[in-house]
């Protein structure tokens, strides 16, 4: 129980961390009344469960990929329940399918969407994306902490139309330029018909837990659409993140 309790406070150190400085194994054992060996071995040991990351660069610790899936898993129904509504009217202002989708099991998945009534379009719903390939795998990455997102993009990337981002600058300069603009986008890179944005639903960290896009035919979502529907995607998904505290 001893360990569990502190492996606890760890976690909570580092997500409470907000300098730099902060994060450091020295700091969080400090923080957490822990000698600098012990806090050490629990780190490394929640590492390995990619719950924790640390940047070997800078040696400060973040929270990992493995505990924002567990989030996304616990929240999931909750989420779906409290996006419906806003997704009803994100489809209605855009005249397209808005979709929500979560990160778990090392998977991201669309687990809910509204289409409208006068579109005839397949269903996403339930289907898994590549992250590097799709606006929302992109708003994911972006705002994922820099070695969570590393460990999601390991080996080659994969081509699967004639614009997906193969190469890893290509994809670094894009990804610095969904954070830029706060949603990412998608030029028919997974399946060439399907164009879109999506923002990020993130909690008070700053950690994605959801991820709302907007998506059609790139006959009809253009991509001088693109920025307009950005915003709107990301107004819509920080509608479902402001009012669920109990998901902070």
């Amino acid at each position: 129980m001893q360990s569990v309790d502190r492996a606890v406070a760890l976690l909570r150190a580092v997500a409470r961390a907000r300098r730099p400085g902060d994060a450091t194994v020295a700091a969080l054992a400090a923080t957490c009344g822990l000698n600098r060996a012990t806090a050490w071995r629990i780190l490394t040991t929640l590492e390995a469960e990619s719950v924790v990351a640390c940047d070997r660069r800078t040696g400060q610790w973040q929270i990992g990929v493995g505990l924002v899936e567990l989030a996304g898993v616990a929240s999931v129904d909750t989420l779906v329940g409290s996006a419906r509504p806003v997704l009803e009217r994100l489809s209605l202002q855009t005249g397209e399918t808005a979709a929500l989708a979560v990160f778990r099991a090392d998977k991201l998945t669309y687990v809910d969407e509204v289409a409208p009534t006068s579109v005839v379009a397949a269903s996403w719903k339930g289907r898994t994306v590549p992250v590097h390939a799709t606006s929302t795998g992109k708003a994911l990455l972006a705002f994922l902490p820099a070695e969570s997102a590393r460990h999601l993009i390991t080996g080659r990337l994969k081509r699967y139309t004639e614009t997906t981002i193969t190469d890893r600058h290509a994809l670094d300069v894009e990804l610095d330029e969904t954070r830029r603009r706060g949603f990412g986008v998608c030029r028919g890179e997974y399946e060439a018909s399907a164009y879109g944005v999506s923002a990020p639903v993130l909690d008070n960290h700053g950690h994605p837990l959801a991820l709302v896009s907007v998506w059609g035919p790139g006959s009809r979502l253009t991509e001088e659409r693109f920025d307009a529907l950005g915003e709107i995607a990301r107004d819509a998904a920080e509608s479902v993140a402001r009012p669920r505290s109990a998901l902070r």
